[in-house]
This record gives structure tokens, C-alpha cells and sequence, in this order.
């Protein structure tokens, strides 16, 4: 499970940490060769600007590059095993619980690196304008943030405990 990413470090267990190597490891290695294929391949049908195959391939690498690029830099910034966590605290690695001021609405979600895959509750990244936040508050302070819309939104911290998984 990856549970922060915060001060340029990204806490993952040594599961996620494998499955994340590996497939840098694919992508960078069979993965470059597979699309070259493909382009090469492509390339060899004729004209440029009017061969779908080739544009598809070549778009294909550039996603395949960018995806390269950020796993590169989580790895690089991975620290294997827990980030430090104190209950009551709100922090990655903590299932937190809010209130929107204003309104009844209780939510209740992980705080972690969008890498957490497969989690039974919600994620939101400490980087989100939510989690920016909230990031670092108590049980029973409010914090204010901005709404993609630009609007304000207020929220009250009503729980945070370490997230001990399903």
C-alpha cells in the first residue's frame, strides 16, 4: 500500500514497492522494444501523415514514456514500511474522517499517494486541495480549501486513525 507522499518521500509496503518496480522494469525494457516494434511496423506502411497505426504507436510511446518518468521518480523518493503516524492526527497513511460545515455529510476516506490501488474506502491524495488542508490538522479542527470551481469549502476533522487495510 502507498501511504504518502510527502516531503518528497513516498511510503510504500514492500508489496507495492515490487509491483511497481516491476512494471518499470517491463515498460522500460520489453515495453520500449514491444512499441519500437509497433512504430517500426507502422512506419513501413507508407505515408506519414495519413498512417492511424503510426500516430496511435507513436502516442502510445509517449504515454508509455510519461508513465516511465513518474514510476522512475516514485522509486527514486521510496522509503518501504510505515510513515510515521500519531492517531487524532490527520496525515498519509490515516483513514480520516470529515464533516462539510454546514451540512450533515459525514466522509470517510485514506489519506494516501494515488498509487494505493484496490483500497475498500476512498483515496485522496495528500496533494489534493482537500488533503493539502487537512493535511496535519486534529480531531475537532476545521480547515478551508479551495473548490476546483474556485469556490471556498469548509470541512471538520472528526476522526483520524491509521489505516490498517480491508
Amino acid at each position: 500500500m502507498a501511504v504518502s507522499q510527502n516531503d518528497n518521500v513516498t511510503w510504500l509496503t514492500q508489496e507495492a514497492y515490487d509491483r511497481l518496480k516491476e512494471e518499470y522494469e517491463y515498460l522500460s525494457g520489453p515495453g520500449r522494444t514491444d512499441i519500437a516494434k509497433k512504430i517500426e511496423a507502422a512506419r513501413e506502411e507508407g505515408d506519414l501523415r495519413e498512417n492511424g497505426g503510426y500516430h496511435a504507436a507513436k502516442d502510445e510511446q509517449g504515454k508509455m514514456e510519461a508513465r516511465i518518468f513518474h514510476l522512475r521518480q516514485i522509486l527514486d523518493s521510496a522509503k518501504v514500511g510505515e510513515a510515521p503516524r500519531a492517531e487524532g492526527v490527520v496525515g498519509p497513511g490515516m483513514t480520516v474522517t470529515i464533516r462539510f460545515v454546514g451540512d450533515d455529510e459525514e466522509v470517510t476516506f485514506l489519506l494516501a499517494s494515488r498509487e494505493e490501488s484496490g483500497a475498500p474506502i476512498d483515496v485522496y491524495s495528500p496533494n489534493s486541495p482537500l488533503g493539502s488542508a487537512i493535511n496535519g490538522k486534529k480531531v475537532g479542527d476545521k480547515a478551508k480549501y479551495t473548490l476546483p470551481n474556485g469556490r471556498q469549502n469548509e470541512v471538520e476533522i472528526l476522526d483520524a486513525v491509521p489505516y490498517v487495510g480491508n
